[in-house]
């Protein structure tokens, strides 16, 4: 009995391998620097990538083609494509590239929303860039809406995954045992074992749509520069919170300014959103849409106070188009 259930499971996982892989392609680029001996010195990078349209459009992450100058995206089927950058997102590590291609395998997108903490994860990708075709690896959802370490900017959080992720499989798929895709697999913590992360497919869908349909992504901006509250800055600066986002900088153009929120203010809460760190209200931001409204609570002169903001799309450029 136990014999016939685990070969019902690995036939499942071979046949979800089977079907992704045909959409997991390998992406070569080449960026110029300058060297003081040698003047212009290309690099080279290799990452992954995965068709998710028929038509030629192929996700990756923005590191791996961020800056490069040439651009190659190779098939399973032995086929390459020079690839142009449809548009970029370094926010949360997204990029979009055009081949010149039809009636390409595209993978099927799953739903993050319903990961499960302890279920089964694939990662596959361009392992080291070994010859061959695709890597698979095995593993488990470790834990979701991780922060990637050191970084406050992938606004959905990461799926933390056990599952072994090595150089060249940024930009692979990572996929339940049904062949969807659940996460782009971004990161690992190269001192520790078994700790990768991948960004969510949900977060992918909202990305790309925003590139393909605007040509960059929009998001909302409160027009502030802030610092996480701990106990040293309240004691330095005499202020009632020792958590919540304390206010640095206030630009003139944006919404916070608009409905009076100035340098010392402590941002405590945006919408139904608590805060004590900027993540916090940068999870939050991306739960909006420009020029809709939202409460935020904060704290001035140990009052607490509420001001209704109007968000603003942010003069920032973080996405951007390029043609190749």
């Amino acid at each position: 009995m136990t014999a016939t259930i685990l070969s019902a499971l690995e036939n499942q996982i071979t046949e979800a391998v089977e079907r992704l892989t045909e959409s997991v392609v390998s992406i070569d680029s080449v960026r110029v620097t300058r060297d003081f001996r040698y003047g212009l010195v290309p690099i080279e990078g290799k990452g992954s990538g995965l068709i998710i349209d028929r038509n030629g459009y192929v996700i990756t992450n923005n590191h791996v083609i961020d800056g490069a100058t040439r651009v190659q995206v190779h098939l399973k089927d032995g086929r390459t494509f020079l690839g142009e950058v449809v548009g970029l997102d370094a926010s949360t590590d997204i990029a979009v590239i055009k081949v010149d291609a039809a009636n390409l395998p595209a993978a099927s997108l799953g739903d993050s929303e319903k990961l499960k903490v302890g279920q089964i994860a694939l990662a596959i990708g361009n392992t080291l860039g070994l010859q061959g075709g695709p890597t698979v690896s095995m593993g488990v959802v470790s834990a979701l809406g991780r922060p990637l370490p050191g970084t406050d900017f992938i606004f959905e959080g990461l799926i933390q995954t056990d599952t072994a992720i090595n150089p060249g499989n940024s930009g692979g798929p990572l996929a339940d045992i049904g062949g969807n895709m659940i996460g782009m697999n971004t990161a690992m913590i190269p001192f520790a074992q078994g700790v990768g992360f991948a960004i969510p497919v949900n977060t992918i869908k909202w990305v790309v749509q925003q590139i393909l349909e605007k040509g960059r992504v929009v998001r909302p901006w409160l027009g502030i520069s802030g610092a996480n509250m701990n106990q040293a800055i309240a004691r330095r600066y005499d202020l009632p919170a020792d958590s919540g986002v304390l206010v640095v900088e206030v630009d003139t153009r944006g919404p916070a300014y608009d409905a009076g929120m100035r340098v010392g203010d402590v941002i405590i809460q945006v919408g139904s959103h608590a805060v004590k760190q900027m993540k916090d209200v940068l999870m939050a931001l991306s739960k909006l849409a420009i020029k809709e409204e939202v409460e935020v609570d904060f704290i001035r002169l140990n009052a607490k106070r509420k001001a209704l903001l109007r968000l603003k799309e942010s003069p920032i450029a973080v996405s951007a188009s390029r043609e190749r």
